[in-house]
């Protein structure tokens, strides 16, 4: 998310004695004596320290050893991202000495960073880099006992790391004292992944939602929830339509929360680097901008649910009815679907056995890790592809570009085009398409056809990133909204009066752009019909279909 090696200002500022003073309304003077703990690894209900007098050690537990990170002192302040999010502490922060603090909760530093502008910068800036520090430099408090052959322990790996969550990673074909944890913890091969959470719980094989709930993701917005509140908004999806769509609907002061069944940033957070986004003339990775999105949404007091996945939408009704896979309810008054979409699957017989083992649809570094010196192929045509391509040729052997098409030049970004041409790790292979799949357990070896000659080439290839063609997540709304013939959802001036008419559109006036065939629900992003498939666009429409939020919340 950030520079793992900022300047040691920026990681850890002092605050000036005027800009301590402008805090005193928020907060609380406290006295501990040397020793204590203020709060611990594990805890989800601690705030914001400054030091007044004394000092305070940061330290990364583990069992019987602790690691000092760093030592506050007088003018500085703890806490990192987690302060934002809700989540629970990954650290211990103990009194070195007798000492004098002002502690602010979260719900008033939450105030702080929005009506505060330079303390909100130097806060928010502070976190960000702490958080990286301890994802670089921590085991945190999870611990995954896997397999690099186990499409389970990927996907869970790639959770985490996606989520920002640092871990201590153990393989069992390869880490020594394997056993000897087995048998600690009453567990076997079998069983990997294993989660162990805070040396505590121990999880076989868990869920995304599973994991989620051991390490305390969402506990503030399941209490919410909980309490059937009924929110201003819902917001299905974070990726960058759905992010922006919660910054600026928190940011005006309407009540939202966010689902999302993974991790912020959808099919954009897994690339390795985004070069044509507004304001980043040196590219910003996919898991970096959808980090600052999500924190920024969070300053503004939106509430986002990781591993929440929508599996239905009751839409007859105000408020209308999320229902989700675990059987809870959230309830809006609006909802804004940015579900996007997924890459679409090789039409290959053998190919769930393969997906997750040597089948993957991101190309992030918890995969590029598997195919180090290694040959891999690519398959796709688009920005994404392209991206993927460029990314894991410094780290593969090899990597083969497969594209069904004659050329790039219609559906690529000439600049990633240039650089696919101008990189000798890179084979490019137009009318080409994978047409079988071979492994026992693991892949093996993939062959390909070229449409044009009708050869046929097999490659011993253990490592395939597909990224072509995409499916829109419309399946779990079970026929509330009208589609197109590629399940997209229509929207705006794309509802004919057909459309209308067969949903008995209820009122005078026509649906607004981004309204779908239900006044009060929304859609933007990729899983919108006539969408452009492009983060910025993304943004756009997410921000843009707020205004129309608040017309629909005043009727």
């Amino acid at each position: 998310m950030a520079d793992t090696q900022a300047p040691p200002d920026k990681m850890f500022p002092a605050l000036d004695p005027a800009q301590i003073e402008r805090l005193s309304p928020f907060g609380k003077h406290r006295h501990v004596q040397k020793g204590h703990i203020l709060f611990d690894q594990g805890d989800s209900d601690a705030g914001m320290f400054i030091i007044l007098s004394g000092g305070i050690e940061i330290i990364s537990p583990r069992r019987t050893v602790e690691t000092i990170i760093t030592v506050h002192h007088p003018g500085d302040f703890t806490g990192e991202v987690n302060l934002l999010t809700g989540r629970r502490s990954l650290v211990r922060g103990r009194a070195t000495e007798d000492s004098e603090l002002f502690e602010i909760d979260r719900a008033n530093l939450r105030r702080i960073v929005q009506t505060d502008p330079e303390l909100s910068e130097i806060f928010l800036r502070a976190f960000v880099l702490r958080r990286s520090f301890l994802i670089a430099n921590t085991p945190g408090d999870a611990l995954i006992v896997g397999s690099s052959h186990s499409a389970d322990t990927l996907r869970l790996k790639e959770f985490l790391s996606r989520n920002g969550h640092p871990f201590t990673y153990m393989d069992v074909d390869r880490d020594q004292g394997i056993q000897a944890l087995f048998d600690h913890f009453g567990v076997g091969r079998q069983d990997i992944p294993i989660l162990v959470c805070r040396g505590q719980k121990v999880l076989r094989n868990p869920s995304n939602s599973e994991a989620a709930d051991c390490l305390g993701f969402n506990a503030e917005v399941d209490e919410e929830i909980g309490k059937e509140h009924v929110y201003d908004v819902i917001v299905v999806g974070a990726g960058p339509s759905g992010l922006a769509a919660a910054v600026y609907a928190a940011s005006e002061g309407l009540d939202v929360v966010v689902l999302e069944s993974s991790a912020p940033g959808g099919q954009a957070g897994s690339s390795s680097l985004i070069e044509n986004y507004l304001g980043f003339p040196t590219g910003i990775s996919g898991q970096e901008l959808s980090g600052r999105a999500f924190i920024q949404a969070q300053k503004f007091g939106a509430q986002v649910a990781i591993a929440h996945s929508a599996a239905e939408l009751k839409c007859k009704h105000r408020p209308f009815v999320i229902g989700q896979k675990d059987g809870n309810l959230v309830r809006g008054r609006a909802v804004i679907v940015a579900t996007g979409a997924e890459y679409r699957k090789l039409p290959l017989p053998n190919l769930a056995q393969f997906e997750g083992s040597g089948i993957y649809y991101g190309a992030t570094h918890v995969e590029a890790q598997l195919c180090a010196g290694e040959d891999v192929a690519v398959i796709g045509g688009g920005n994404s592809a392209g991206q993927a391509a460029i990314f894991l040729s410094s780290k593969a052997k090899h990597v083969h570009l497969l594209v069904r098409g004659p050329a790039l030049s219609d559906t690529m970004s000439r600049y990633l085009i240039s650089r696919i041409e101008d990189c000798s790790d890179i084979t490019l292979r137009t009318n080409t398409e994978v047409e079988s799949l071979e492994g026992d357990g693991q892949l093996d070896r993939i062959t390909w056809r070229n449409s044009d000659t009708g050869d046929t080439e097999t490659r011993e290839i253990h490592h395939v990133f597909s990224m072509t063609g995409a499916c829109p997540n419309t399946k779990w709304m079970q026929g509330c909204l009208r589609l197109d013939e590629k399940e997209f959802i229509k929207t705006g001036a794309d509802l004919d009066i057909a459309d209308l008419s067969s949903v008995s559109w209820p009122l005078s006036r026509q649906p607004y752009l981004f309204e779908t065939s239900v006044p009060g629900i929304f859609a933007v992003g990729d899983v919108r019909a006539g969408s452009i498939k492009r983060v910025a666009s993304a943004v756009g429409e997410g921000s843009v279909a707020v205004q129309l939020v608040h017309k629909v919340l005043a009727e």
